[in-house]
């Protein structure tokens, strides 16, 4: 069995074009969704990016592993203590060992584990092409190696090659070479330019006036990533974001297109089970945060997830699963195709017969997590009435977010309208299943304690630490003292 995975950091299923975008933004990814299964609701269980990958190469939820936040105790596993044997649980029971077990040889091209000081995301890899750039590579770059590994392995089998690409995530550095694909291509119509004024005069790091942070420095990236926005100051700048965004994801695909082409021409894409993913999406404007993945909303928590799987997919081509899944469902689904178990203490559950048997079967709701901007859970459920994401804050990131907000996804996909205000009986039945599923995860919980307690105990999710003093004093000069004063009162603890 050969498994090649595109883990291709910060991609929004909507920007595909097999998701249904309006741009060409996906040749390549779209030519394997029509020969194999695209999912239309898989989600990352925890964002954004070391809580993603550490709960799907893991196997479980970070309220399970320990790991929410990118800094402060809760960006570290669970210590096991005094249980801990000779092997660590996540040495024994990770992805990528069970994968070894299964036969795999294993192999990553990827800088995340040093971007993250992730050292235990490398548990189970074999062979680390640590590219060294810590998130600035460019496809070229990574694909290139990704190319030389294929030429020196592709014709054995029973290997597992993970490439991580980059591209689509700030700053936005495809070269100048590439064009500007879509320059006469219209933008995504919901941003208007009165939206684009209400984000203006609102507030919160990555906002409209705050595009780098809780700045909008353009000494942050220097001067070297020209299709970067460092102001959403007009329409011209919309559109700037967005074809900054939608030409990294094109200049991904082709490089993914170019290692795919090396299979083919050894006869070996046929039989080489394809998977296209992202550890997490990326708001484009929505909340008013333009290019970061922030909260446990929609855009940033659901990924895409493409498989082509030879002698099961093929029968299936270009079908739509649109049923709840998490996305460390789908490495239980995998070590069940490979005839493996699922590892007990796992959180994932496996859909592989519903794959097997051209079914659509998934969870009846989902709960997803964002712990390092923000601190928020989030409950996604279909009702008779409606495709909800009722989202709860905790600490919500400095963006003067209500408690809940509540979005009916088939109407909003960009989650302009928060109906909390109209549905409380949709929030209350969110709240309830919000509060059974903390009661069934702390019930089989190794640790006491939840770590979004402990984020919240330390001062806040890491990326908001230290940040609001000189905040409320650029709102302040700006013009926006109600959202400094809102801010002041609300977190005064943090003064």
């Amino acid at each position: 069995m050969k498994i090649l995975y595109f883990d291709i950091d910060s991609l929004r299923a909507d920007h595909l074009g097999c998701y249904g975008y309006h741009r060409d933004t996906s040749p390549r990814i779209d030519e394997i969704a029509a020969k194999g299964v695209r999912f239309d609701n898989v989600y990352a269980s925890d964002a954004p990016c070391l809580p993603s990958r550490t709960a799907m190469f893991g196997g479980c939820f970070g309220i399970h592993n320990g790991v929410v936040n990118h800094g402060g105790a809760a960006s570290e596993p669970f210590n096991e203590g005094p249980r801990r044997g000779f092997e660590s649980i996540l040495g024994k029971n990770n992805w990528l060992r069970c994968l070894r077990l299964a036969g795999l040889r294993t192999a990553t091209i990827s800088p995340f584990g040093e971007r993250h000081s992730a050292w235990h995301w490398y548990a189970g890899f074999q062979e680390i092409y640590n590219t060294g750039k810590f998130g600035l590579e460019r496809a070229d770059e990574i694909g290139a190696i990704a190319l030389d590994w294929l030429q020196r392995n592709a014709e054995q089998d029973n290997w597992f090659l993970h490439v991580n690409l980059w591209d689509p995530h700030t700053p936005y550095r495809t070269p100048e070479s590439f064009g500007e694909p879509f320059a006469d291509q219209p933008l995504p119509t919901w941003l208007t330019e009165e939206v684009r004024l209400a984000h203006w005069n609102g507030c919160g790091p990555h906002s409209a006036r705050e595009t780098t942070g809780y700045t909008h420095d353009e000494d942050v990236y220097g001067e070297h990533y020209p299709r970067q926005p460092y102001l959403i100051d007009s329409p011209e700048a919309v559109r700037k974001m967005f074809d900054g965004y939608d030409t990294g994801v094109r200049y991904a695909d082709a490089h993914i297109g170019y290692i795919l082409d090396s299979l083919a021409e050894k006869n070996m894409l046929d039989d080489t089970v394809v998977i296209i993913t992202a550890d997490h999406g990326e708001n484009l404007g929505e909340l008013n945060i333009y290019g970061d993945h922030q909260t446990a909303d929609q855009c940033t928590t659901r990924v895409p997830l493409i498989v082509s799987w030879p002698g099961i997919t093929g029968a299936r081509a270009g079908r739509v699963d649109d049923a709840l899944h998490y996305q460390f469902d789908f490495a239980a689904t995998v070590l069940e195709l490979l005839g493996e178990f699922v590892p007990k203490n796992w959180d994932a559950e496996s859909f592989a017969d519903s794959l097997r048997n051209n079914e659509s079967a998934g969870r009846d709701h989902l709960v997803v997590s964002q712990g390092a901007w923000s601190c928020q859970r989030s409950v996604r459920f279909r009702s008779a009435n409606g495709d909800y994401l009722a989202m709860r804050s905790y600490h919500d990131g400095h963006h003067c977010f209500p408690d809940w907000m509540l979005f009916d996804l088939a109407a909003d996909p960009h989650q302009q309208f928060d109906l909390s205000g109209q549905r409380g009986d949709i929030v209350r039945e969110a709240s309830a299943l919000l509060d059974h599923w903390w009661g069934q995860m702390m019930e089989t919980a190794t640790h006491p304690t939840d770590p979004f307690w402990t984020v919240m105990q330390e001062g806040g999710p890491y990326h908001t630490r230290g940040e609001l003093r000189k905040y409320l004093k650029r709102l302040r000069a700006t013009g926006r003292v109600g959202w400094a004063d809102l801010l002041e009162a609300r977190y005064a603890g943090e003064l």
